[in-house]
């Protein structure tokens, strides 16, 4: 008897699913951090707000930043799978333009959460733990904070895109002709987005500093990174 889930269609079904699953994990929780949390935090007490810092923030963090993991690393395999079953040459069909567009955004996002997020959170929470514990607070917390929370809402920022064009892969079919400069789009989708992670890193939050404001870059984003595909390609 064939068993559907025991193929390799099904193996990368197994992995489409836990990508899902932990994909909103993550971004679930990135939206409550910025949209939710980070709002509400501006309207209490500093009393409180160390005792969420203590208690609340490292659960929701544990939760945030190994949801992105589980995410990047089983897109990871479903690459690698779809590429060893189709031939790497699928990356410069519709799909694969629009999947690596999406993923590239996704592995920088990932890259934001372990490298610059976590980190500065950890400086928060240990300041926040000290202060309960009758000691003083870090001097370094509050721009911790501000690294932590610039690299959060560019991951805000890009989400809005990267969801876009995962969808686009599969849903929105784009022409590409013969004379499609693969390295053309590369060169002109990186300058975009490693300008906006160079701000991300050594900016400041700018439009960014609203709910309003990262909503509407995200879409305006989404459009440029779509125009630039379709000129292109």
């Amino acid at each position: 008897m064939d068993i559907a889930l025991f193929s390799m269609e099904g193996l990368q079904f197994v992995f489409r699913w836990i990508h899902f699953l932990a994909g909103v994990v993550w971004i679930g929780l990135l939206y409550y951090f910025n949209f939710v949390q980070g709002e509400f935090f501006k309207e209490i007490e500093a009393g409180t707000k160390n005792v969420a810092f203590s208690k609340l923030v490292p659960r929701a963090l544990f939760w945030f930043r190994y949801g992105a993991l589980l995410t990047f690393l089983s897109g990871f395999f479903i690459l690698m799978m779809r590429g060893h079953e189709g031939g790497f040459e699928i990356f410069k069909t519709s799909w694969g333009i629009c999947i690596l567009t999406g993923s590239s955004l996704g592995t920088l996002m990932f890259l934001n959460v372990w490298l610059v997020i976590w980190p500065n959170q950890k400086i928060a929470i240990a300041s926040a733990t000290n202060v309960l514990s009758g000691g003083q607070p870090d001097p370094n917390a509050a721009a911790a904070l501000g690294r932590a929370g610039l690299a959060s809402r560019t991951n805000v920022l890009y989400s809005i895109p990267m969801l876009f064009f995962m969808g686009a892969a599969s849903h929105l079919p784009i022409n590409v002709g013969e004379s499609f400069n693969c390295a053309a789009l590369c060169g002109a989708i990186a300058v975009v987005i490693l300008g906006l992670q160079f701000n991300a890193i050594k900016g400041k939050l700018g439009p960014l500093a609203t709910i309003p404001g990262v909503i509407h870059c995200g879409l305006g984003l989404a459009v440029v990174l779509y125009a630039i595909i379709e000129v292109i390609v």
